[in-house]
């Protein structure tokens, strides 16, 4: 159902841009679909429409009418779920390997979005009818610990939290080669490769600033397990760095495709040929709760394949 807001400017409120008093005042509309409302000319200052910088004065009379959202394309699918925490507010999955998040071009059904769907109808719709709840993301071959949104404002400080990189993230990588350094920082800008739009690299036209650090957690002839936490949140970001400090994650066909070396025991190479992703795991997420303020940890198990090749090392070589 259309919606419509009236708001008078305070005096508080005075000299503000449009766009930013609009996404405080209205909490379940984000600073993007305010402008976005503005663009279509949906907000009216003194009934007349005003550009998104537009300065606030003390007495204006703004108007801001939001139309009914378009049904969502996505449909429910019984698409089994493995669910680690849920209240009114927000849904805590451990994503398979193989499952992507949500809806996009060529893909309408089989995702993330389906299951939810199926499991609740109570999910954000920030994000547009092809995303609702989702707050983050995780690569289609990446496993682990997701967290969903059920509510527009539980949506919106969520987003904030990662924006601000105020939450907790660490991701476990088997990755290929003897990683020297106990621990290490890989600061390298990147964005879409200039020869491959499919690829994230740093030889790019727009790079953008992406940190991420690395600790050693176990060593094996050949491999190293990581525990990866990255300070950003670029696309591929784990996945780019690490193939570009030459220890590229085992099973990843994009940034890391080896033949396994001899020096690994015979049922490793063949468990490692046998893979159908990479062995990059969100290990753990930490936030805030978007209503309570208090801080929860979500930690979940690796999945079978990767759990596998990490016994078969630990039975059969000696760590280095």
């Amino acid at each position: 159902m259309e919606k419509t807001h009236t708001l008078a400017v305070s005096e508080s409120d005075s000299s503000k841009r449009l766009d930013l008093y609009l996404s405080e005042r209205l909490k379940d509309l984000s600073r993007t679909a305010v402008q976005e409302l503005i663009r279509k000319g949906l907000v009216l200052v003194d009934g007349r429409k005003a550009r998104p910088s537009h300065r606030t004065r003390t007495g204006e009379k703004i108007t801001v009418t939001v139309p009914e959202a378009p049904p969502c394309e996505a449909e429910p699918e019984p698409i089994p779920l493995e669910i680690l925490y849920e209240d009114d507010d927000i849904l805590v999955i451990n994503k398979p390997r193989g499952l992507t998040v949500h809806p996009g071009a060529g893909r309408r059904s089989g995702t993330l979005v389906n299951a939810l769907l199926h499991h609740t109808g109570a999910l954000s719709d920030v994000g547009g009818p092809l995303r609702p709840g989702i707050v983050h993301r995780l690569d289609k071959d990446t496993s682990g610990v997701l967290i969903v949104a059920k509510k527009n404002q539980s949506h919106l400080n969520l987003s904030r939290q990662f924006k601000e990189h105020s939450t907790t993230r660490r991701y476990h990588a088997l990755v290929w080669g003897k990683v020297e350094d106990e621990s290490g920082t890989v600061d390298i800008p990147i964005g879409r490769d200039v020869s491959d739009r499919k690829k994230i690299s740093p030889r790019t036209r727009k790079a953008r600033r992406a940190v991420t650090h690395y600790r050693v957690l176990r060593r094996y002839p050949g491999l190293t397990l990581l525990e990866v936490t990255p300070e950003t949140g670029r696309t591929h970001q784990i996945r780019v760095h690490l193939a570009a400090i030459k220890h590229p994650v085992v099973g990843d066909p994009v940034y890391g495709k080896r033949v396994p070396p001899p020096v690994l025991p015979q049922p490793v190479r063949v468990a490692i040929k046998g893979l159908k992703g990479q062995l990059l795991h969100a290990y753990v997420l930490g936030i805030r709760h978007p209503v309570t303020g208090k801080y929860m940890e979500f930690s979940s198990g690796y999945p079978a394949d990767m759990e596998g090749i990490l016994r078969l090392l630990e039975a059969s070589s000696v760590r280095t």
